[in-house]
């Protein structure tokens, strides 16, 4: 106690005012000066007693303190007495409260990295081992008919992969903040028509038909590249899930709250248990007949929903699956 400096001054204080009030006890009335002893050993034992309770009561917050500095799972309750001290514990309870959940919070963004790096390296596993047994075909076929055609699988197989690779650094920069949405008035007439070329000569391969309703004034408050980016994702999987002489349906609507954009195709849709995981990453469905990496999907709706946008997805009463993007005003 006696370490701190400002108790050392004021005991010294103290003791100083107490002679000078004995002196002058003495030169009153020799009675006073028994006054004055009794007054200032009270004083002084009630002064004791009152540092060495706030002591305690400052031990009790250290301690606190280095278990937080511990990490360790504690937590002290203060009792209901007002007071500085007071103040301070209820805070640093407050401060280990925030941080026992800011600790939960990156535990469970620990695992769920952990887990997103085992997908990745099971996602680009598939597509490595199935490029290796191609090139092992390749290095003992000698045909040339069916080197050709192996080559081709191999090329394909880089490609998706190389797809993957872009989407996964595409959705890290996003999680990260990185990447600035630059919002711009888009022709949404315009916006389709160039998320569409890239798809054409597909769609004309499979025979399946795209038809538009959108009417030419509706616009978007958008960034055009990666709003463009999402939407290719979305017609990506409607072209995969609709098969040849098919057709898919983009239409849009326009009021005063928002803007609607509706994809519609002609496919089987989705199974009923696939439907609250379909904007998850790494799902890829029950559907196995259909290739993916469960990457686009959850790409496409981080895009969206960072510009302010909302997306769902459901089965069409008429059969086929529908997704729903709605920009408000």
């Amino acid at each position: 106690m006696f370490r701190n400096r400002e108790i050392k001054k004021f005991a010294v204080i103290f003791i100083i005012t107490t002679i000078i009030s004995a002196i002058a006890a003495v030169v009153i009335h020799p009675a006073v000066l028994l006054l004055v002893f009794f007054s200032a050993s009270a004083y002084g034992v009630e002064f004791f007693i009152f540092t060495r309770e706030r002591y305690k009561r400052i031990a009790h917050i250290s301690e606190q303190i280095v278990h937080v500095l511990n990490n360790e799972d504690y937590l002290y309750i203060n009792d209901l007495e007002e007071g500085e001290l007071s103040i301070l514990q209820t805070e640093i309870t407050k401060m280990v409260l925030c941080i026992r959940e800011q600790n939960e919070a990156l535990k469970k963004e620990k695992k769920h990295l952990a887990n997103s790096l085992a997908d990745i390296a099971h996602q680009l596993r598939t597509p490595l081992t199935s490029a290796n047994l191609v090139l092992s075909l390749l290095k003992n076929n000698p045909d040339k008919n069916t080197r050709k055609k192996l080559l081709r699988e191999t090329e394909e197989l880089y490609i998706h992969m190389d797809w993957l690779l872009a989407s996964l650094l595409k959705l890290s920069r996003l999680d990260a903040g990185i990447v600035t949405l630059q919002k711009e008035q888009i022709n949404l007439n315009y916006l389709l028509n160039a998320t569409l070329r890239p798809f054409l000569i597909q769609m004309e391969l499979h025979n399946i038909m795209v038809k538009t309703d959108i009417p030419e004034d509706i616009f978007i408050q958008a960034d055009q590249s990666w709003i463009k980016e999402s939407f290719q994702n979305i017609i990506k999987n409607c072209i995969e899930n609709t098969a040849d002489n098919g057709e898919i349906e983009i239409t849009a609507a326009d009021n005063v709250l928002f803007t609607e954009i509706c994809f519609h195709d002609s496919g089987s849709g989705f199974k009923k248990e696939d439907l609250p995981h379909l904007f998850d990453r790494f799902y890829r469905g029950q559907n196995t007949s259909v290739a993916g990496y469960g990457i686009g999907l959850a790409l496409c709706k981080t895009i969206i929903v960072r510009q302010g946008g909302v997306i769902t997805a459901k089965n069409h009463p008429q059969g086929g699956a529908v997704f729903n993007v709605r920009f408000n005003k």
